[in-house]
């Protein structure tokens, strides 16, 4: 699947999580695609100034939010409308891991996770399900795991928040259908980006055992099947998950 049959010219996307691993491969493929981005990032300053400088001359916004922050999305979004006459694509890839067994994880470990990757899918969508209304189209990806399918030890946080996006996103399909939006899950497997970079390597070992491709995927194969599922060939695509696992 290549970028490179899609044409997002005249298209306005805001990727959170979006200056770094899949959101930044995610962030650069519209941009070759020709969509107008805005990346929104939450503490790492130096990885948009890095995205910045190197897309010079290309529609990169890049905009510090914390997504979880209810009023601060809103405002977000009031800023956003104020400089763009539409919104038609939204894809959650914010999302953090705080790993740790249930009998030791601390309340902040659990609500941390929780506010970041699923209220804050809840907060961004919300507010670009109205932008996108204005139109009667748009597209809203997340992307969640295959933690939250299986659970996976050690992440009972993280795998709570994963299959929550799911079974919202599911909702959020059945009420947008009518208004010519779709909204669906990206599932990357295990991705070869800063997130797993703290899994000590006999553990990654035994990962890469249980998919059948026998390798960790690379950012812009997620980045990929994202452009599919936010252009118009996918039109009738609404409510689904979408695996990018290696056959895990």
């Amino acid at each position: 699947m290549s970028n490179v049959v899609f044409d997002f010219k005249g298209s306005n996307v805001i990727v959170t999580g979006g200056t770094r691993g899949i959101g930044l491969a995610t962030s650069e493929a519209f941009l070759k695609a020709g969509a107008s981005v805005t990346a929104i990032f939450a503490n790492n300053s130096d990885s948009a100034l890095e995205m910045r400088e190197k897309w010079k001359g290309f529609p990169l916004e890049t905009r510090r939010l914390d997504v979880s922050n209810y009023s601060e999305a809103e405002k977000f979004f009031k800023e956003f409308s104020e400089t763009h006459p539409s919104l038609e694509t939204l894809v959650n890839c914010a999302g953090i891991r705080k790993d740790n067994i249930v009998g030791m994880m601390s309340f902040e470990e659990w609500t941390r996770v929780m506010d970041v990757n699923i209220t804050g899918t809840f907060n961004m969508s919300k507010f670009a399900l109205i932008k996108m209304m204005e139109k009667r189209f748009g597209r809203i990806i997340n992307v969640t795991s295959p933690s939250g399918k299986f659970g996976f030890a050690g992440q009972a946080n993280y795998a709570a928040s994963k299959a929550a996006q799911v079974a919202f996103s599911k909702s959020l399909a059945k009420e947008a259908a009518r208004r010519g939006i779709t909204v669906n899950c990206i599932s990357p497997g295990f991705i070869d980006t800063g997130l797993i970079s703290d899994i000590p390597e006999e553990q990654k070992k035994a990962y890469r055992e249980q998919i059948p491709l026998r390798r960790f995927g690379r950012a812009k194969e997620v980045a990929d099947a994202t452009l599919f599922l936010a252009s118009r060939e996918a039109s009738y695509i609404t409510g689904s998950v979408f695996e990018v696992t290696g056959g895990f």
